[in-house]
């Protein structure tokens, strides 16, 4: 290939054909898209297309802006899996084309996004033989073996532990064995977008990878799965000479690599130049793991106004009881209607002052408390609530569910936010501030990385050429 390739990285047979083992890891909402897909696998990597709300194209070429006319959320939902399938359809359609064989074509699905299922099979269905595998993560998609195995395609569950690849595996996955193409070992520490931590972690305490995908291993091998079948280290990888001894290393086997935050700076990457500046400018720290997002999993995104806002407001949070009882001896005289609020009395002057503040409202939560917050907050809270379209399968902020009743039978959740909206907005240009911005834990590196001095974008090709080298 003319250039170093670092140590003893080979490519791997994926799909039938020789690919380099460097994934990009699909961010959804128009955070990847076919360019920087299609890129990726033209330079012998793995591409993946976001089937998450992917952008679909008018006439002229211009993104179709996603709205909503339907006036019941149940309607909603179903135009939210029309410009699904008609966005993800049109990505995989172009990114194949751009490709033109080279590498390989995979789609990743938010297994807790709304109609999950419906949108995957409306997209295989349309782009037979582009598409050589699904990634799928956020919940535990034991449907995703039998519907890889209906289109005949790859599929590569996502998992932060051995354990959870066991319960895929003796549930679901051990019937469709020929099809499972790589397992991702997704760090819930250092990834960006929506961790996989369970109760048994804690999220402070972030643990070596290295004896968790040995284990993830031994669990594959104790279920007869080849050391063939590749382990996608995702997370926090950044120089892959910092994995040196990742790779050909006969107690991990076959290992492959998966870059989600660095793609986002290059020049084919669809995010708003806005955006893209400011991964120069973040330090360590500056990308918090918090649980403010409505599918109740943890993520981690860039600690920006926005994000601050959503822990500031948490902070404005006092617990309650409907009578007296215990500490609770007085009744909350501010930002409530009716007697039923009965607080502590440290916790009542709390709340006059951030009445006095302007925090003028209170706003019950599923867990018995409430928050504190603007008119405007409210509004803003209310509006985005009764605007809902259902793209999840359990939305805390929203109380929807996308399925039965359609909704999660718990209070609305103030404390979250529309996760809809935002990604939308920041994809399509909107503030930087005001937005969700997700990112890997490894973003500050854009900083210290000599390649992007000088204000220097790569192209997806220089970027995989870079990785290659070990830098």
């Amino acid at each position: 290939m003319g250039m170093s390739v670092f140590k003893g990285l080979k490519p791997i047979v994926y799909g039938g054909r020789e690919v380099w083992p460097l994934v990009e890891g699909g961010k959804g909402v128009a955070a990847t898209n076919h360019l920087s897909s299609g890129a990726w696998a033209a330079a012998g990597g793995i591409g993946t297309v976001s089937a998450v709300n992917a952008d679909s194209y008018d006439a002229e070429g211009k993104i179709v802006p996603q709205i909503y006319n339907a006036l019941t959320r149940k309607e909603r939902h179903e135009e939210l899996i029309r410009y699904a399938i008609d966005g993800a359809v049109e990505q995989v359609r172009r990114a194949y084309d751009i490709a033109s064989g080279k590498g390989a074509i995979n789609i990743n699905v938010l297994w807790e996004m709304g109609g999950a299922q419906q949108v995957l099979e409306g997209v295989l269905e349309k782009t037979r033989g582009m598409v050589t595998g699904v990634t799928c993560g956020a919940g535990m998609p034991y449907k995703l073996s039998e519907i890889a195995a209906r289109f005949n395609v790859h599929y590569l569950p996502i998992v932060s532990s051995g354990r959870a690849f066991r319960a895929l595996w003796k549930r679901a996955y051990h019937k469709v064995s020929h099809l499972l193409a790589a397992v991702v070992y997704e760090d819930p520490w250092l990834a960006g977008g929506h961790n996989g931590l369970s109760n048994a972690e804690d999220p402070r305490k972030p643990e070596d990878p290295y004896p968790r995908v040995k284990a993830l291993r031994d669990t594959m091998r104790a279920e007869g799965v080849s050391d063939d079948v590749p382990i996608v280290m995702a997370g926090g990888v950044w120089f892959l000479r910092e994995w040196e001894n990742w790779i050909d290393n006969p107690e991990l086997g076959s290992i492959a690599f998966q870059f989600g935050t660095r793609p986002l700076l290059t020049a084919e990457s669809p995010i708003p130049q806005g955006w893209k500046d400011h991964l120069r400018t973040l330090d360590p720290g500056d990308v918090l793991l918090h649980r403010f997002s409505p599918t109740g999993f943890y993520s981690s995104a860039v600690r920006n106004p926005f994000l601050r806002s959503l822990e500031a407001r948490s902070e404005r949070q006092v617990p309650y009881s409907k009578v007296s009882a215990g500490e609770h001896t007085v009744q909350l005289d501010v930002g409530v209607k009716g007697k039923n609020f009965w607080v502590t009395p440290a916790d009542l002057e709390r709340a006059r002052g951030w009445v006095a503040a302007g925090y003028t409202h209170a706003l019950r939560t599923p867990d018995d408390t409430v928050v504190f917050v603007t008119t405007t907050e409210r509004e803003g809270i209310r509006k985005d609530q009764a605007d809902c379209m259902g793209c999840l399968s359990h939305c805390g902020f929203s109380s929807w569910k996308d399925h039965d009743d359609y909704s999660t039978g718990r209070l609305a959740d103030p404390r979250s936010f529309c996760i809809q909206k935002t990604l939308q907005d920041i994809a399509h240009g909107g503030d930087i501030d005001q937005n969700l911005m997700f990112a890997g834990h490894a973003a500050y590196r854009f900083k210290q990385d000599p390649f992007y001095s000088n204000n220097f974008t790569p192209t997806v090709k220089q970027l995989v050429d870079r990785i290659l080298t070990g830098d």
